[in-house]
């Protein structure tokens, strides 16, 4: 069987990538144009500005993955684009350039999902990698565990009901004045601090559920500061963020190992931006020992937002013979595993 060369562009937030993917798992280039210096003023993502520096760099981002991959567009098998989930304008130029190139070259445009795409970067690092197993999918915008049963058959089995991983990191960031993005800054001031200081709550639900519950800890932390500032007491910024920390991936721990518990599965591999969080990988792999559960994670660049990923989600659903209209849309709400 030959083999199947896609070209991919994500830009579905604040980076704008492409790359060309071979088969799903061999990445011949992999381009990102990050904004992160432009939205670190904003303390966050600007959706307006994302959108037009997106129409700014695509089509030279577009152009440098095909030449450093040496290839032309005579050579891709496939078009993938992201149509959802993330904001509507940003996904919506990406959308719109792929669409150009799909009706200019003839080549089939493949629509996918960007949690798809995030689940997918494990098939890029780790070659060998099949389903079944358990997802983690940890972001600034999404918080799942997701059963993979196949490479488009999914069912998710928990997911945040209010705040996203990510999106607690950076509200509590900016709280304690660390800047943007937030995820990092606080996995690197929380080495210097004891985790034990504050003991910040874990979201309990009555029902029987594995889903989760940020925007309590996040709570909590705000006002934690509130009172030491009323009080005109001195906070230690490293046991904040290190006592922030363990609360989270404390009930990330738990709950996926219930559900490798409940499933029967010996198998995770983990996605998505906080995915390079250190002590979550660290957590993850010592508890994931101690259980007999393997522990995936992709590199910390497969773990950011990235057209590789993308190329790899959309190999698998051009295997399925999964081909988008011209006329699809930007999905800003897309569930998995939604057509």
């Amino acid at each position: 069987m030959s083999k199947k060369i896609i070209l991919a562009i994500e830009s579905s937030c604040d980076e704008t990538a492409a790359a060309v993917v071979v088969d799903g798992r061999e990445v011949l280039s992999n381009v990102i144009a990050s904004q992160i210096e432009t939205h670190k003023k904003f303390g966050g993502v600007v959706p307006e500005v994302a959108s037009r520096m997106h129409i700014e760099v695509v089509d030279s981002v577009v152009k440098a993955a095909l030449s450093e991959a040496e290839v032309s567009l005579d050579d891709i098998d496939a078009i993938g684009v992201t149509y959802g989930p993330g904001l509507v304008g940003a996904l919506l130029v990406g959308l719109q350039y792929a669409k150009g190139l799909s009706l200019g070259s003839k080549k089939p445009l493949i629509g996918v999902n960007h949690i798809q795409g995030h689940i997918s970067a494990n098939f890029i690092q780790h070659k060998d990698l099949k389903p079944p197993f358990v997802s983690l999918v940890v972001s600034g915008g999404h918080t799942f565990i997701v059963h993979v049963k196949g490479y488009r058959d999914f069912e998710i089995i928990a997911q945040t009901r209010d705040d996203a991983v990510g999106e607690a990191y950076d509200k509590v960031a900016r709280a304690l004045g660390l800047g943007y993005p937030g995820g990092p800054k606080i996995d690197k001031l929380a080495k210097e601090g004891n985790e034990n200081a504050i003991d910040f709550p874990r979201a309990k639900f009555q029902e029987d559920t594995l889903d989760f519950s940020f925007s309590g800890v996040k709570s909590a932390v705000l006002n934690y500061l509130n009172k030491a500032q009323m009080k005109d007491i001195e906070i230690n910024k490293a046991d904040i963020a290190a006592s922030f920390q363990k609360a989270v991936i404390d009930a990330l721990k738990t709950n996926l190992f219930l559900t490798c518990e409940r499933r029967g599965i010996k198998k995770v591999a983990v996605a998505g931006g906080v995915a390079s969080n250190s002590c979550l990988r660290e957590t993850l792999l010592k508890e994931g020992a101690k259980r007999g559960i393997e522990i995936l994670f992709p590199s910390p660049i497969l773990c950011t937002d990235n057209a590789a990923m993308i190329g790899s989600a959309a190999y698998f659903n051009y295997q399925e013979r999964i081909i988008s209209d011209l006329d699809i849309n930007a999905k800003p709400n897309l569930k998995l595993g939604e057509a």
